[in-house]
């Protein structure tokens, strides 16, 4: 007899079918935490929290018209090494596609709503919203119901990451992968860049494509580029998609993202610091920088990791909140507040500042930092 509070969906045999995973491993699962439960915006479903076998984080099983599996989008591995990573991981060609910074989003139609979800799998209100408007999805997917558009959502109004974009402006979105649902099968680079032609969607650009011999040189001088233009890096793919992509970032990107998490050294500095600090060690290594340009490399790096937390302790010292304000457009104060609840749904503490022409203030608290700034500044130990 089935445990009453198990959800009907992870207990059902069609859904052990499709994702080829026992019904009790999935009951299992559950009560472990690696599934929860999601009921949101009228759609029943369950989440996979993290991955299990071959199902990956972010996967959500929606029980609507049908039983529906949009699995979550494969985690990109990264390079250190370009010139030996390559050769072993290509055999012939090697496709680069710009990695831009924003934020990962899938856009599927369920229960015949065209929804966008995050990385995580939750349902983003705010994105659902805005690619609706900027995106002319309605053909696309009476053609292609079982094809789910994978791509960043970039720009200064992006509510996750804001990052300045001059083709893009306030905000946009850029694809870089089209997927099936069940089997998260993905198109061929050229096929998918040619069907997104027929729709008018707007692909994230392609930055050539090389044999593997000359690939590292090329990819180190496209990247460097990037970097100089405020850039953030490169996916490297198989042109045929066969082949797990591989992903490499500018160091100026790298300064950003350190920049970032030292603005918040107790909520966000363990996640970040010591992986962008082994990416820029060995990018330094292997292009063989001057002297010169290692101290750039070092003074950038330094100044990313001490100037914002100098910043936050001043600012926290002089009765400022350990905050950040995200900007949204919004239509209306309901929508601004819906967006909040997204966020509380993820563990993120915000508030509702202020609305004017359009525009929604909310800010994110960034409780840690805020608190053991205040602790260690009254002589807290640490």
């Amino acid at each position: 007899m089935r445990e009453k509070n198990i959800p009907p969906l992870v207990s059902s045999g069609e859904v052990s079918q499709l994702l080829d995973i026992p019904s009790l491993k999935l009951e299992d699962a559950y009560h472990k935490g690696i599934i929860k439960k999601y009921h949101r915006y009228g759609l029943e479903a369950i989440q996979f929290r993290k991955g299990m076998g071959h199902i990956e984080a972010g996967t959500m099983v929606v029980n609507g018209d049908g039983i529906e599996v949009i699995r979550g989008f494969p985690k990109i591995r990264r390079t250190l090494m370009l010139q030996p990573a390559l050769g072993q991981h290509f055999s012939r060609e090697v496709a680069v596609e710009e990695k831009m910074n924003g934020y990962n989003v899938r856009i599927a139609l369920v229960n015949q709503e065209i929804v966008a979800f995050t990385r995580g799998g939750y349902i983003c209100p705010y994105t659902s919203r805005k690619a609706r408007q900027l995106l002319d999805l309605d053909d696309f997917f009476q053609d292609h119901p079982q094809k789910v558009i994978c791509g960043e959502m970039v720009g200064t109004l992006n509510p996750y990451v804001s990052h300045y974009y001059p083709e893009v402006g306030k905000l946009g979105f850029r694809i870089f992968d089209i997927r099936e649902k069940l089997t998260n099968t993905p198109l061929p680079l050229l096929f998918k860049r040619e069907l997104l032609a027929d729709y008018h969607l707007e692909p994230v650009r392609l930055l050539g494509i090389f044999q593997v011999e000359e690939a590292p040189v090329k990819i180190m001088e496209i990247v460097k580029d990037l970097g100089e233009h405020d850039r953030e890096g490169v996916v490297m793919k198989d042109p045929h998609m066969e082949l797990e992509p591989l992903k490499y970032t500018s160091s100026q990107a790298q300064a950003a993202e350190l920049e970032y998490a030292l603005t918040f050294p107790f909520d966000l500095a363990k996640a970040f610091l010591f992986s962008r600090i082994i990416r820029e060690g060995f990018q330094s290594y292997e292009t063989g920088e001057s002297d010169q340009e290692r101290r750039e490399r070092a003074l950038r790096m330094g100044e990313s990791i001490l100037y914002p937390m100098l910043e936050t302790i001043g600012k926290v010292e002089g009765g400022e909140v350990a905050a950040e304000d995200l900007l949204i457009e919004v239509d209306s104060q309901e929508e601004a507040e819906e967006f909040i609840r997204h966020l509380r749904d993820l563990k993120v503490m915000a508030s509702l500042v202020e609305i004017k022409d359009g525009k929604a203030v909310i800010r994110r608290i960034h409780q840690s930092t805020n608190d053991r700034v205040h602790n260690y500044l009254e002589g807290g130990l640490y």
